[in-house]
């Protein structure tokens, strides 16, 4: 069953097609990644998912729900949520706090009960604060909740945005090159963590990532665009071995190599 659907889904900037036409289906409880070249049009497929951008053209359904021209917060709430190339946490807020953001969604308290500081508010407020902490146990940052998120490691601000976007509670968890900026052991160590996500959580990742290493590591399907296009798409040693796909990456000259390989 596909938990998120794209029919020829298409956005323009100006005379710049960015996304053309796109069909895509991601599988439930499935590790999907989306790869291409610069400018593909991947980080703007995921900007129409989550209701930044509106197509021009098509329709993107979650779970039969069209999510086209929905803001980002109603988004949130039907059950998806991203995490970004560059890391977008709150720095001079601690790592709790930047996790209870992502709790904000399901939170019903309003301004009147927090200046009444009604009991049912404490409730709530000490409910979300239990469930910050479990999740960052789950990421492995249990005891840093006080700490500012400036002054985490790299790896552990990658880890602490997850955690905010699972605080969303989503079905759909999108990941924008989680591994960029990594060396190869935390690398490793998020590809594993991935896994766990959709093992242990049930959740569908939809994944874009340049490192082939992560994407034919842990995919179980694999799409590429090359200028907003869908020009391939299969198993990670289905697109290893695709001629359209390494001259998108490479050029022809390489393709055609390839194909001299192969035979």
């Amino acid at each position: 069953m596909a938990i998120l659907t794209a029919r020829r889904t298409t956005k323009r900037f100006g005379g710049l097609v960015a996304v053309d036409e796109l069909d895509l289906e991601i599988k439930e409880k499935s590790i999907h990644s989306v790869i291409g070249p610069n400018g593909a049009g991947k980080t703007t497929f995921f900007n129409c998912v989550t209701g930044f951008y509106k197509p021009e053209e098509g329709e993107i359904l979650l779970n039969n729900v069209s999510l086209v021209g929905l803001a980002p917060d109603r988004i949130v709430r039907l059950g998806i949520a991203r995490t970004y190339q560059n890391i977008r946490l709150f720095p001079v807020l601690t790592v709790i706090e930047n996790v209870l953001v992502g709790l904000h969604s399901h939170l019903k308290a309003n301004y009147f009960g927090i200046v009444a500081n009604l009991t049912s508010v404490r409730k709530e407020e000490k409910e979300a604060a239990e469930e910050a902490k479990r999740l960052l146990k789950f990421v492995n940052l249990a005891g840093k909740g006080d700490l500012f998120a400036k002054n985490l490691p790299y790896g552990e601000q990658r880890r602490l945005e997850i955690a905010r976007a699972l605080a969303a509670r989503p079905k759909l968890l999108l990941l924008d090159e989680p591994t960029a900026g990594m060396n190869p052991s935390e690398t490793q160590e998020m590809m594993d963590f991935i896994q766990h996500l959709r093992d242990e959580l049930g959740i569908t990742i939809l994944l874009i990532e340049h490192q082939m290493r992560v994407v034919m590591g842990i995919s179980e399907t694999v799409t590429v665009l090359d200028y907003g296009k869908k020009i391939a798409e299969g198993t990670p040693d289905e697109i290893k071995r695709n001629p359209r796909v390494i001259e998108a990456y490479l050029g022809k000259g390489s393709a055609a190599e390839a194909q001299g390989v192969a035979a």
